[in-house]
């Protein structure tokens, strides 16, 4: 069974810091991009930030770019969104997923291309 597992969510003050933690199995997920995803009540779900398949690259949504970094683990099948210089705005909920297509070259932005997903971990930011 192919699963996602998230986890490092919490609530903190603005300007602290959360380390989320995305553990996947039942799939090489070495072979597929993965990404984060955000969902604030009444809004849809954005995307946060995304890796290649290969670990080489990282790509991320210009409202987080410089504050968060998205890293595969030591650990097999494990990436992580570590989160810096918090704001409000940042609360949500979020989810990591993995990519429809293996291989692909870069990673899409749009949920639909993304065909696994965790069950999200709660981000509450506070002023």
């Amino acid at each position: 069974q192919v699963q996602l597992v998230e986890s490092g969510g919490g609530l903190v003050q603005a300007g602290g810091s959360l380390r989320l933690s995305c553990a996947a199995s039942g799939r090489t997920f070495s072979s597929y991009a993965m990404a984060w995803f955000r969902q604030a009540p009444g809004n849809e779900r954005e995307f946060v930030a995304a890796i290649k398949w290969s670990g080489t690259s990282t790509y991320y949504a210009d409202s987080v770019k410089g504050r968060f970094t998205m890293s595969r683990g030591d650990v097999k099948d494990t990436v992580y969104l570590e989160m810096n210089s918090l704001k409000p705005e940042d609360t949500a909920v979020y989810y990591c997923a993995t990519e429809t297509s293996r291989h692909h070259n870069k990673p899409s932005r749009a949920p639909a291309a993304y065909d696994v997903w965790g069950q999200g971990t709660q981000v509450t930011v506070v002023a």
